[in-house]
């Protein structure tokens, strides 16, 4: 039966319900003849009577009973999916999906989202921790993380963090064994640690500025990881010069661990954005998940 006709069966079955056009009329919101029409209409098209009609009642005949049995029910189904997701849309539950680094989970997102899921405890968070850029919507992400530089420009962004600073480390053990670069060319004759991210396929050119002067610098070295997690320990161990935002380095460097090297060639990048397709409509979930990483208040 084609679509169009399924008013024309909602029509039959909430006269069959009430037993009475008046009332159903009034649930349906319509008048009574435009009732008494569509029914008839359906009875006409499928060539047998499915009402018995009196002056004082309406009845369903043998195949409006059989008809009834087979499709009231699946109105029912369909109004209380239908309330299922009012619900949701008015009420914060849900899963929110959200593509990150391990670093930025650690220091922005568990603290930031903490408060919120233990106030809403039908919210639930899942964390893909991955280096790549994903496609957020073909892989069924609500949002992903990422520094606001590499956002494609079709993506809402909203920044979750400050600039973010790059720095340039190494063990004082390694730096007894070899002498500090003064520039960035310098690093092709050291040992650094780098990271293979999963999109490019290939380690990615270390980048440094100074004074408006860019410089990309293609390192090598014994150890390449595709997170960032390892490369903090991997340095303190005297495997090479690692590079990344300072912040991954602060208790180390702070410590006498790691030291500084290139300070004043290392640039500000805009920190971490989290970002959704422009055409996405928020759940209440979503909405407060943004509001929180945001650092806003979610009550």
């Amino acid at each position: 039966m084609p679509r169009h006709n399924l008013n024309d069966l909602l029509a039959f079955v909430t006269v069959a319900r009430e037993g009475s056009f008046t009332r159903a009329a009034a649930l349906l919101g319509v008048t009574q003849s435009a009732l008494s029409q569509t029914v008839s209409g359906l009875e006409k098209r499928l060539k047998i009577r499915l009402l018995t009609r009196t002056t004082r009642s309406v009845s369903p005949t043998s195949a409006g009973e059989r008809l009834m049995q087979a499709i009231g029910h699946r109105f029912d189904e369909i109004e209380a999916e239908l309330d299922a997701l009012t619900e949701l849309r008015d009420k914060p539950a849900g899963t929110v999906r959200i593509t990150c680094g391990d670093f930025v989970l650690k220091t922005i997102l568990l603290p930031r989202l903490t408060p919120l899921l233990l106030e809403y405890p039908d919210i639930k968070v899942e964390f893909d921790i991955n280096y790549g850029f994903r496609d957020i919507v073909a892989d069924r992400f609500d949002a992903g993380i990422r520094f606001g530089d590499t956002v494609d420009k079709d993506m809402i962004a909203a920044p979750i963090g400050p600039e973010v600073r790059m720095a340039a480390v190494a063990s004082p053990s390694y730096f007894a064994r070899n002498s500090m670069p003064k520039k960035p060319q310098d690093l092709v004759n050291h040992t650094c640690i780098d990271i293979r991210y999963p999109t490019l396929g290939g380690v990615d050119a270390w980048e440094f500025e100074k004074r408006g002067r860019k410089i990309n610098v293609r390192v090598v070295g014994q150890v390449i990881v595709n997170t960032s997690a390892h490369v903090p320990a991997a340095a303190v161990n005297g495997l090479g010069i690692a590079y990344l935002p300072e912040e991954e380095f602060a208790p180390h460097i702070e410590e006498g661990r790691l030291v500084r090297v290139l300070e004043d060639w290392c640039p500000l990048f805009p920190g971490y954005h989290l970002y959704y397709p422009s055409r996405r409509l928020p759940t209440p979930a979503f909405s407060l998940v943004l509001n929180a990483l945001r650092g806003e208040a979610f009550y």
